[in-house]
């Protein structure tokens, strides 16, 4: 399996969020559909610039703590076993570790067009 991913803009932190691609297949009973899997591992202090994932995107948090927001909508604080879910349409405004010395980690699975990028920039 060969996966090329653009997830993250880096906004705060010279150190860099490393995207690791787990599963991608094709959704034969949803035509032109994909499901993708990644884990995101976010160092201390990390963020990412405004983006979207034109996906359906369901995060699930493995460790640490990490603050998300799309636009329109709370910010929210979600620590390990808990879940987060963005629309096609969402503006993902806020993603970001929400600790300056602890490393995060997130599982993201992506339901997208298939060869369709992950991620674009919002705007």
């Amino acid at each position: 399996m060969s996966v090329t991913i653009c997830f993250f803009a880096m906004s705060l932190s010279a150190q860099e969020t490393s995207v690791t691609p787990l599963f991608q297949t094709d959704l034969d009973d949803i035509e032109g559909r994909e499901g993708l899997m990644v884990i995101v591992d976010y160092p201390p202090g990390v963020s990412s610039a405004a983006h979207r994932h034109n996906a359906h995107t369901f995060v699930f948090v493995l460790e640490g703590s990490v603050v998300m927001q799309v636009e329109g909508e709370e910010r929210v604080v979600l620590g390990p076993g808990q879940i987060f879910y963005e629309t096609p349409e969402d503006i993902h405004a806020v993603s970001m570790n929400a600790s300056t010395t602890e490393p995060a980690k997130i599982l993201v699975f992506f339901v997208k067009h298939q060869g369709a990028p992950v991620t674009v920039p919002a705007g």
